[in-house]
């Protein structure tokens, strides 16, 4: 590429980035429904990242035992840790928190 194409779409490239950062700047702030519904999300990402892992480590297990079995050669063993199972998706959302200034509100009332 010329130097001058590269300067050009740099420039390009960050007019892009200002503008989008005063569009985002101007969206309202999430509800309670929608901070639970991410929540929710992230926490179930979480778990099928175990899950994922899980099954990885199951089948790398089995990849060592037939390459083992049909190879005849067992290597020095490699300590590895086991194989944990995440078991199913459960989700509890965490309970609100008590407001504690509510009762030293209602303590200054005459």
């Amino acid at each position: 590429m010329k130097p001058r194409a590269i300067l050009t779409t740099l420039c390009a490239l960050g007019a892009l980035t200002l503008s989008a950062g005063g569009a985002l700047a101007k969206l309202p702030p999430l509800d309670e429904a929608a901070k639970a519904k991410a929540a929710e999300a992230a926490a179930k990402a979480a778990w099928a990242a175990k899950a994922d892992a899980f099954q990885l480590c199951r089948a790398q297990d089995r990849l060592v035992g037939y390459v083992q079995r049909t190879t005849g050669k067992v290597g020095a063993p490699v300590p590895t840790p086991a194989c944990s199972d995440p078991g199913p998706f459960v989700y509890e959302p965490p309970k609100p928190a008590v407001a504690a200034s509510a009762p030293a509100a209602e303590a200054k009332k005459p």
